[in-house]
């Protein structure tokens, strides 16, 4: 999913990749608040040893210099005031309050880390990746010991423990140099689309042309590709490239954003589509451009909001989509899950979208935000949570050590969910002691 998405929301100004890799929308602030603590301490077990670790190779200087301050270790202990009140206190794991928890899915996510670890395309990253003391052989260990963790361990204050006395926590420096980092949230949305075009289905997403690394710079824009009302058609440069037809453009253009969708045929078939790559153009928030015309508040501007104002004037499309320029194509993904940009699924709150020119990929992190909830009486209500993720994904949209985008999962909770996400937090990499 390669991100654009995820920039979507954040870009608007309040609290998405393209790879999957998305871009999304904001709403206020929401700054992380103390992690709940439990009415019944538990008892803190006695960390299992681990060997001592080769001492890791400090790799030479590089081009990249400018971005060794983007992660820095810290003490844990002066970041916390007590065990329960700390980070990695991850109850999602397990379960809470009668709610199954995710066990499954976070060693899936490991796993598919440790693959794309294998990978020539990783050895190559690392042998260059320019912060001290973050190697591939340290990720790699890192990853298969904290497995190894969460299989033993039954609670968070176990697994809490053994993280925080086996493991350094490396925190991102922020968009300010004091760690505060700008969250967003991404999903995969699910759409019914034609394989054919029909006078109901007539707006396309398309193939990527074959010949497109011959392409000239600048690339066309997106208005010269599918026109204002994106039905150039015929015209258009990329006839004979459709691949998929939807009824409402607004949901063509969502992929676009999102980078991914699992679609629901009109033949009773399910297929689904990733990215295929896009034009060379930067991200450009809708959301903010419809703000500054005075069309919405940028205050409360979230998703929501946008899609339910191109629903109540669908003809301001014409003029406020075609001036996000690039343009993004796909490839049919045949029911397969989204995936990321070290081209391994992602999984719903346990990946993230980071700028991978600073942050290592397919590492271990942890994050301190606020997400928002589904609360019994059908509303989204906030809260803290401190979470490991695996660091999988990437977008255009996704920018400096100040950016993450949050993988919400597929469908409409998802989508939701994701829209109404935003605002300040913590991001840390975690690494096995040396």
């Amino acid at each position: 999913m390669r991100k654009t998405l995820t920039l979507f929301f954040l870009s608007l100004g309040v609290a998405l990749f393209i790879p999957l890799c998305s871009v999304f929308a904001q709403v206020p602030d929401l700054s992380p608040i103390p992690i709940p603590v439990p009415s019944q301490p538990e008892t803190l077990p006695v960390p299992v040893p681990v060997p001592v670790p080769v001492p890791v190779p400090v790799p030479k200087p590089t081009q990249f210099r400018h971005l060794i301050s983007a992660l820095t270790p810290v003490n844990v202990a002066r970041i916390c005031s007590s065990s329960y009140n700390c980070l990695g206190w991850d109850e999602q794991i397990w379960g809470e309050n009668g709610k199954a928890g995710d066990s499954k899915a976070l060693l899936a996510a490991i796993d598919n880390s440790l693959s794309y670890l294998t990978t020539n395309k990783a050895a190559t990253i690392y042998r260059n990746y320019p912060i001290r003391g973050i190697t591939l052989d340290r990720v790699r260990r890192s990853l298969l010991r904290f497995r190894q963790l969460v299989v033993s361990y039954d609670s968070p204050a176990q697994l809490q423990a053994a993280i925080r006395q086996e493991f350094v926590f490396y925190q991102s420096s922020g968009n300010d140099h004091n760690g505060n980092v700008r969250f967003t949230a991404y999903y995969e949305p699910v759409y019914t689309a034609s394989r054919v075009r029909t006078p109901v289905y007539q707006y396309p997403i398309y193939r990527r042309p074959y010949d497109f690394e011959r392409w000239a710079k600048p690339h066309p824009k997106r208005v010269d590709l599918e026109g204002k009302d994106a039905l150039l058609g015929d015209r258009s440069r990329l006839r004979g490239l459709e691949l998929f037809w939807f009824a409402n453009r607004f949901d063509a253009y969502m992929i676009q954003i999102q980078g991914s969708a699992q679609l629901t045929l009109t033949d009773g078939t399910t297929t689904s589509v990733g990215y295929g790559g896009a034009t060379d153009y930067p991200w450009t928030s809708i959301g903010r451009e419809l703000a500054k015309d005075g069309k919405l508040p940028l205050s409360g501007l979230t998703l929501p909001v946008m899609t339910q104002y191109f629903q109540q004037n669908p003809n301001q499309m014409d003029i406020y989509l075609p001036r996000w320029k690039r343009f993004v194509f796909f490839q049919e993904t045949g029911g397969a899950p989204a995936t990321g940009s070290i081209r391994v699924p992602v999984t719903a709150e346990r990946s993230i979208a980071t700028d991978k020119s600073v942050m290592p990929p397919g590492a271990l992190a942890l994050i301190n935000t606020s997400v928002p909830f589904p609360t019994e009486g059908g509303q989204l209500a906030y809260r803290t949570v401190s979470r490991y993720v695996l660091d999988q994904d990437t977008g255009s949209a996704i920018k400096g050590p100040g950016r993450v985008d949050y993988f919400m999962g597929t469908g409409k909770l998802a989508g939701d969910r994701a829209g109404v996400t935003g605002g300040n937090g913590k991001l840390y990499y975690l690494l096995l002691k040396q």
